[in-house]
């Protein structure tokens, strides 16, 4: 594996990879998380192909950093929406597993987005905070927050995710 640039200023020197299943087995989800930002796994695909990365990890809580670039426009010269939902929702998910016991995967069963103010390639590097509010044992909810370098609030979002055996990940 080669070293990959996810965006200016930030790289992922195993490249571009996911997380061993066999690994959720003895791992726990914060750890798991905690071995990702260590570099001791290569970046998800999807932090390359839109430009952002997990920073911070704790029981709890995640931070996602991101730039917005030219590549994400719609047609009306704004960062896509669905930027600014993707990198929501990956804190969103990640914050849920932190919280997870070995073995345990999750998924996204409902997501919710507000957006505050546009987004465009000026607007620099964002910080995407995500936090749990409730865990239980099928259902887990977050909230985060999409904010500019100097704390504009840029959107905000609550997920629902499900938790369920990593087992069930496999394909059928």
């Amino acid at each position: 594996m080669s070293e990959v640039e996810l965006y200016p200023g930030r790289v992922s020197p195993l490249g571009l990879g996911t997380i061993p299943h066999g690994d959720v087995a003895v791992y726990t989800g914060l750890e798991l998380l905690q071995r990702l930002v260590a570099g001791k796994y290569p970046a998800p695909p999807i932090s390359y192909q839109l430009g952002f990365s997990l920073t911070e990890v704790s029981e709890g809580r995640v931070v996602f950093q991101g730039m917005p670039s030219e590549r994400y426009l719609n047609p009306l010269g704004t960062v896509h929406g669905g930027w600014a939902a993707t990198l929501l929702d990956s804190a969103l998910g990640c914050a849920v597993q932190t919280m997870l016991d070995k073995g345990e995967a999750y998924t996204t069963a409902e997501f919710k987005v507000n957006f505050m103010r546009p987004i465009t390639p000026k607007t620099g590097e964002v910080f995407c905070e995500g936090k749990i509010i409730h865990k239980g044992r099928t259902l887990a909810v977050s909230e985060a927050s999409l904010k500019d370098a100097s704390g504009k609030l840029l959107a905000f979002g609550t997920e629902t995710c499900s938790i369920f055996p990593v087992g069930n990940l496999a394909a059928r």
